[in-house]
């Protein structure tokens, strides 16, 4: 990528970080704050970037960031449309097609997202690949950023690595089974024909899993809005929890959020998730998304 490049995409991001306020993402201004918008080091963990690496980058030193890397960035800094068109130009990358992991967050959601803090809350793909998760969401399922390709899609996962369902009591599994396909054939049956990814997604997992084939020829349809979860976490245990869903008006991506089931200890469990956060998680890219 040609210096001028670099400088001016160290000069975008300079300009977007001055604009967003430490309340817009959730920060507290504080009191001795020197700047009217964000830190370097504040973008830079909001991205999950190191603080050199985001500097490198502001200052055209030469880094050409990854695709997940612009996606990081363009939510850390509530990016429209139009400006993350703008972020991979700059960085000389193909513009991500809608729906994979480095789609676009539904500006909407992002906000309502950074203004949940006391529930765990992410935003998922119609196909259940996760967007972005916060803190509260990751120190209960997992960073499941970590996922690429086919097996960003938990569904995918589900049906074809059986060590991603140690989430869920095994007595659940037969019914979150069921629920996964209907709901999939749900998204599935919103894209065009001719969608790529979610044609490819179907093909491979028709001849991975004999369990997924014999549910998908049932050709049973049901959108998951709401349901009752039973979550295993390695340190506070199970959590009794109920799992909600806002929907973008083309249905291509969902808030979800869980709340204490009532008459249960979660709410306690999950006050102390709060507290442990991602401390106790040993590394596991097998944890699930919902």
């Amino acid at each position: 990528m040609p210096t001028t490049r670099y400088a001016e995409l160290g000069a975008f991001l300079r300009s977007r970080r001055d604009r967003v306020r430490p309340a817009d993402v959730g920060l507290s201004p504080g009191p001795r704050r020197r700047v009217p918008g964000l830190r370097r080091d504040e973008v830079a963990v909001l991205a999950g970037a190191s603080v050199e690496y985001y500097t490198e980058l502001e200052r055209g030193a030469g880094s050409q960031p990854s695709d997940q890397m612009l996606a990081a960035l363009a939510r850390a800094l509530r990016l429209s449309h139009d400006e993350r068109v703008h972020l991979y130009h700059l960085a000389n990358r193909p513009i991500p097609a809608q729906g994979g992991t480095a789609s676009h967050v539904h500006p909407g959601m992002l906000d309502l997202l950074t203004r949940i803090g006391t529930t765990p809350a992410m935003v998922i793909t119609d196909l259940h690949a996760v967007l972005v998760q916060n803190p509260l969401a990751v120190a209960l399922l997992g960073d499941l950023s970590v996922h690429r390709g086919r097996s960003a899609s938990f569904v995918y996962r589900w049906f074809v690595d059986v060590g991603s369902r140690q989430v869920y009591s095994e007595e659940d599994h037969a019914r979150q089974s069921r629920s996964f396909v209907a709901d999939l054939r749900a998204a599935v049956g919103r894209r065009s024909p001719s969608d790529a990814e979610a044609t490819h997604l179907i093909d491979e997992l028709l001849q991975r899993s004999s369990e997924f084939s014999a549910l998908w020829a049932e050709h049973d349809v049901a959108v998951r809005r709401d349901e009752r979860k039973r979550i295993l976490h390695p340190t506070v245990g199970l959590l009794n929890l109920n799992c909600l869903n806002l929907f973008s008006e083309d249905g291509r991506q969902r808030l979800l959020w869980f709340t204490p089931a009532a008459g249960t200890d979660a709410a306690d469990k999950l006050a102390l998730l709060t507290v442990v956060g991602t401390q106790s998680m040993e590394p596991d890219p097998g944890r699930p998304v919902r």
